[in-house]
């Protein structure tokens, strides 16, 4: 019986690609007037898998909707060779054999979701645009990071949280200006990137960003570091030395946590920022300097105002606009794109693009608190490449129950707050399991049955464990031609 075809308003998404697959003719022409009808982007179509891999290779299309039972290569290969040549196309199967482990394969292999037939028109379109919205944004930072690379220009943020949003459009609002700034937010959050994105974006961008560590640096010398001197200003001034300031001259300086500058310099900064000049220790002369200032903290200036550690006209002079970097508390939404971003940084640049997440592993980073922000995220999924078997990233590789002292309780359960104590102890099995199993098959070089001997399984319960978590033997055989197994 023919499926009825409602009525839909048609998105505008001009420009995307849908493949869809079938090896039913009939299948085929349905699909292809219903996704055509809805989007407003060219739909085509394959009778076999192979064939779509030929179109996939010429141009990538945004969206595949595959059946999964197809002569020659089922849709869940398909899925894999999909995955290996990009990564950001969204894949929804479909399958009028549905089982619930069909579904757990398709959506472990990295599927967008899973339908099974007869389904309904409105579930596949609403499937179908939230798989394009995921494919766009994917894009979007791979656009984004592939420009980074060869233009600093481009600010190199990644997420779309609407408190993040908000901060790049200020940032972006007032780049190309000549006020003063004064960056806020919590340790990691990513203070010095937001001013290299101010400089970048601004017209003094042809000249190298001076940035400067307050904290690191005693007084005296963080003094002549910032102002210069000149030759006999104090015993082993042989020469005169150019100052930050003026190196910056021209261009931007970065006052990095400006809370912890002496209240002796603070004097200083606020003459430099009134009068827009500077005088070297030794001299007696003021030189003029054409210095855009940018300051950031993760501290409370205004109670070290009220402690009388920091001066409260400077604190205006330096807080003419306020950027302010939202914690990973206040943009969680964010967590999942950010972590996939260090995942694929990372493992090109420790060979290990074959990487990706197990479904549980990106819900315990959603559930973790992280006190670090972006830079403790960063950390772990740099270890965790760095550290992990096979091509799967479990909770077990993150190690967050080693996070330093005194937080072993708080981190050990982060992966199974709310869970109940089945659930977790399900979950901790399971990532034991993949870590064990995955480092068995990776010491026999991928050969099951001398993991098992190794294990003291038999190959068969071995090869159930595996089957259950998913993992592959061939993973783990690099270029090598291994014998039977």
């Amino acid at each position: 019986m023919a499926m009825a075809e409602p009525v839909w308003e048609t998105d505008l998404d001009t420009g995307k690609r849908i493949l869809v697959v079938d090896d039913d003719v009939l299948m085929l022409g349905m699909l292809k007037r219903i996704l055509s009808k809805k989007f407003a982007c060219e739909v085509v179509t394959a009778e076999t898998p192979f064939d779509a891999l030929r179109i996939m290779k010429d141009d990538p299309p945004s969206l595949i909707v595959a059946d999964v039972r197809m002569p020659g290569l089922d849709g869940i290969e398909l899925l894999r060779r999909v995955k290996e040549q990009d990564p950001t196309v969204s894949v929804i199967l479909m399958s009028g054999f549905g089982t619930i482990e069909i579904a757990v394969e398709a959506m472990r292999e990295g599927a967008y979701d899973f339908l099974p037939k007869p389904f309904n028109n409105d579930e596949l379109v609403y499937t179908a645009r939230r798989a394009l919205e995921r494919t766009d944004l994917l894009r979007e930072n791979r656009v984004l990071h592939e420009r980074l690379d060869g233009d600093l220009s481009v600010s190199p943020f990644v997420g779309r949280a609407k408190p993040l949003k908000e901060t790049l459009d200020l940032i972006r609002r007032i780049a190309d200006t000549d006020v003063t700034v004064l960056i806020r937010g919590e340790s990691g959050t990513g203070k010095e990137i937001a001013a290299r994105a101010i400089h970048d974006l601004s017209s003094r961008s042809s000249r190298k960003m001076i940035a400067v560590n307050c904290p690191a640096l005693p007084e005296d010398i963080l003094e002549s570091e910032l102002f210069g001197y000149v030759k006999g200003a104090f015993t082993g001034a042989t020469s005169d030395k150019k100052g930050l300031f003026l190196e910056a001259d021209g261009s931007t300086i970065l006052l990095d946590e400006i809370g912890d500058m002496p209240v002796s310099l603070q004097t200083k900064l606020l003459r430099v920022l009134q009068e827009k000049e500077i005088r070297p220790l030794g001299s007696n002369q003021n030189i003029p300097v054409d210095v855009r200032v940018l300051a950031s903290t993760n501290q409370d200036l205004e109670t070290k105002i009220s402690q009388g550690l920091f001066r409260e006209d400077l604190f205006y002079r330096l807080n003419v606009v306020t950027v302010r970097m939202p914690s990973l508390a206040e943009i969680p939404e964010d967590i999942e794109p950010l972590a996939r971003h260090f995942l694929r940084v990372y493992g090109r640049e420790y060979g290990r693009k074959g990487l990706s997440f197990a479904p549980e592993t990106i819900s315990c980073l959603m559930r973790r608190h992280w006190k670090g922000n972006v830079r403790e995220l960063q950390n772990v999924i740099k270890r965790a490449v760095l550290l992990a078997s096979g091509h799967l990233i479990t909770p077990g590789h993150l190690f967050l129950s080693e996070q330093g002292k005194g937080q072993g309780k708080e981190n050990s359960s982060v992966c199974f707050g709310g869970l109940k104590y089945n659930e977790a102890k399900e979950k901790v099995v399971e990532s034991f399991s993949r870590a064990y199993i995955s480092r068995a098959l990776e010491k026999s070089l991928g050969n099951v049955t001398v993991a098992a001997q190794h294990s003291g399984l038999e190959r068969q319960a071995l090869q159930r464990l595996m089957r259950r978590y998913g993992i592959r033997s061939e993973d783990f055989r690099g270029h090598r031609n291994e014998g039977a197994e």
